[in-house]
């Protein structure tokens, strides 16, 4: 297949570009909570990729540098779109209804790992050491991170939790497989063009039960406040799409899956620095083992060409 052409970025900038994505997600998910309340889940995705689609429009149009899109390569984009947008938005969404935060930040922990195994048996790739020392600081990061939450949900009944636990792990490998999938796209595709498919697709698979519910939904009560807030969440999932895909052109995906551990950090920063939640202990030593996984999953090695 023809690659995309462009810059290759340096690896430190795709570092940055795959941290930024991550923790903007972790951001935008805890600040979109109260939104979940107000939205039915289908409108609430449908608004997000509206908003986010119309704002990256002019990148569907095909640059001249890229090759014809394949039956292959069209596929993929489906696959992504379907695999990594809409039914990630749905289980995480209600995974973390039926359930609790708790048992999404544990459930979580398991995305790095997720994402080594799935490029190790799809993509054929080589995880050195440092990377599964990087996957073990992130699962106990996270996991330090979820015993740090308040308990929440603690009279949902068994039937319902465990519902949501399944559909938490369903995230989890939706977003493996959005990593290894957008690995391949990036091989043809520009990350820009990537963002503008991606929601493309995401509003057209969102629009029947998004626009039932609309059609049932008292839009009259939303106020000016909940406005702003729905309208950064969808350009900020639009963007960070972008980031994503820019940072993983350049860096091998189980290496990069290593980054998914800034999406609960970004989400824990969000609501110690914004919605006024307690800082322990326990916090300090998840952002510790985080930042240390980070730094293992980054250090030069025999491979750092790749």
């Amino acid at each position: 297949m023809r690659r995309a052409a462009g810059t290759e970025l340096s690896p430190g900038l795709a570092y940055a570009c795959l941290g930024s994505s991550m923790f903007v997600v972790g951001a935008y998910v805890a600040l979109s909570k109260p939104l979940a309340v107000i939205f039915p889940v289908f409108l609430l995705g449908c608004l997000r990729f509206g908003i986010g689609g119309l704002a990256v429009l002019h990148w569907l149009r095909k640059p001249a540098s890229e090759a014809p899109l394949t039956a292959r390569v069209r596929w993929l984009i489906f696959l992504e779109s379907f695999i990594g947008s809409f039914l990630f938005t749905v289980f995480m969404v209600l995974g973390v209804s039926y359930s609790s935060a708790v048992a999404a930040g544990v459930i979580m922990s398991a995305i790095p790992a997720a994402i080594a195994v799935l490029s190790r048996l799809v993509l054929r790739e080589a995880i050195r050491p440092q990377v599964v020392a990087a996957i073990v600081c992130a699962i106990c990061g996270i996991g330090l991170l979820a015993v740090a939450q308040p308990a929440g949900d603690a009279d949902a009944d068994s039937a319902n939790r465990w519902l949501g636990y399944a559909l938490l792990g369903g995230a989890v490998l939706c977003e493996a497989a959005y990593a290894v999938i957008g690995k391949q796209l990036t091989g043809v595709l520009s990350a820009k063009r990537i963002s503008a498919l991606m929601n493309a697709w995401g509003f057209v698979l969102m629009l029947p039960a998004g626009a039932y519910a609309a059609w049932h939904f008292d839009f009259s009560a939303i106020t000016g406040p909940v406005w702003g807030l729905l309208l950064f969440y969808g350009l900020a999932a639009s963007g960070t799409i972008w980031l994503w895909m820019t940072g993983l052109r350049r860096v091998p995906a189980s290496r990069a899956g290593v980054f998914t551990v800034l999406l609960p950090v970004g989400a824990a920063c969000v609501g110690v620095g914004m919605l006024g939640e307690a800082f322990s202990q326990l916090h300090a030593l998840a952002f510790a083992a985080a930042l240390l996984g980070l730094v293992l999953a980054v250090w030069p090695g025999r491979d750092a060409g790749a």
